[in-house]
């Protein structure tokens, strides 16, 4: 079951990062607009860079000041805007969870918001990293309770990054068990 995301104001989507599918199911699968970011070499792939645009996606240079990018998020946040970060900072090259940065704890703090933790597994499997098209498969989404702005603001940085990891790393085996047929009590 998918939680009920706040109708408005900001909010973190905070995601595990699979495919280039990610942004699109999490816009199908929740009912607000989000807006993603997305590095800015992927904007000039055509079809693709038009598609990502239309879907809210910012383009962020890698090469550029990360500070910038923050506050490019940090700006949106603050004027209501659902905004998804991938703490993974890249997509999977395994399908497996990848070590996680904390600077999503920031920008939710900065921003006084809340988060929506989300795993999604299968998405690797539809669509690897270094392939060039995606294919059929099963996606499974798991949505965490979310956090509000009064538990971001209660908890330090650190406590915010290192409850959100651990709530991302419990909703990814939830995910990956239900996927595989296992109950989980």
């Amino acid at each position: 079951m998918v939680e009920r995301l706040p109708e408005s104001g900001g909010l973190l989507v905070l995601s595990s990062h699979q495919s280039h599918l990610d942004p699109l199911l999490l816009g199908l699968a929740t009912n607000r607009r989000l807006s993603s970011l997305a590095r800015s070499s992927l904007f000039k792939f055509g079809p693709f860079g038009n598609a990502i645009a239309a879907l809210g996606a910012v383009p962020i240079d890698r090469n550029a000041s990360t500070v910038t990018a923050m506050r490019t998020v940090i700006q949106r946040l603050r004027k209501g805007a659902a905004v998804i970060v991938f703490p993974e900072g890249t997509r999977t090259s395994s399908g497996q969870l990848g070590d996680m940065k904390k600077g999503f704890a920031l920008l939710a703090k900065r921003a006084a918001v809340p988060i929506a933790p989300v795993a999604i597994v299968g998405a690797y499997e539809c669509w690897p990293r270094f392939h060039l098209l995606p294919r059929p498969g099963r996606i499974r989404l798991n949505f965490g309770a979310v956090i509000t702005a009064d538990e971001v603001n209660r908890l330090s940085e650190t406590q915010l990054a290192e409850r959100c990891i651990a709530v991302l790393q419990d909703l990814d085996e939830q995910a990956r068990s239900t996927r595989r047929g296992c109950v989980r009590r």
